[in-house]
């Protein structure tokens, strides 16, 4: 687990959709890297290291109660943020927020090794090129969450018919997160004057 916490993640900040956060394929050799920041601050052999973790987390990794503090900083509930953070679970927190657009928190993740949960939240905003570096490096449980999270009806039933309650809950809060970004986005009182 990472020491750093991210300190960045009270502010709302709009995903941009022209970003593309990540785009790992072919990675035989550090050459290949020059092309591939994405991140300002990130060199190619940071890139290379995240994208050749022997290790990929994941959401059935953590304890329910851990689960259910994640879920409930997703609905906006500050004490359980706070708590993600002063547990050890900042990389739980920084997906909470870039779920809800913080591109900050989406850096944090790539930046402080967890790049798949990054990935996780471009998948469930339908980024191809996320969706596609999820199944090409088998993480098959986030795949099928992002799917989820899209309302895709096959992966919605998988989680039904393997009675992932506590998922199925999580997914429910996405796609009311997803509902309430898609009416902002379109909101002509909420534009920018610039």
């Amino acid at each position: 687990m990472s020491s750093t916490k991210p300190s960045v993640l009270n502010s709302k900040v709009q995903k941009s959709k022209s970003i593309k956060l990540y785009n790992f394929t072919n990675l035989t050799n550090l050459t290949n890297l020059t092309n591939l920041k994405n991140f300002k601050n990130l060199s190619p052999f940071t890139l290379y290291l995240l994208s050749t973790s022997p290790f990929m987390h994941c959401l059935t990794d953590y304890d329910t109660k851990i689960l259910i503090a994640f879920n409930m900083s997703l609905q906006g509930d500050k004490k359980f943020s706070e708590f993600l953070m002063q547990n050890g679970f900042p990389e739980l927190e920084a997906l909470a927020e870039a779920i809800h657009s913080n591109i900050q928190a989406l850096e944090w993740l790539a930046k402080n090794g967890y790049p798949e949960f990054a990935v996780l939240s471009n998948a469930i905003d339908d980024e191809p090129e996320a969706i596609e570096w999820l199944q090409k490096y088998h993480c098959d449980f986030l795949s099928r969450f992002a799917a989820a999270c899209r309302k895709d009806p096959r992966a919605m039933k998988w989680f039904a018919n393997n009675d992932l309650k506590l998922f199925i809950m999580m997914i429910a809060n996405i796609q009311n997160i997803l509902m309430y970004q898609s009416w902002d986005s379109s909101d002509i009182h909420k534009f920018r004057r610039s």
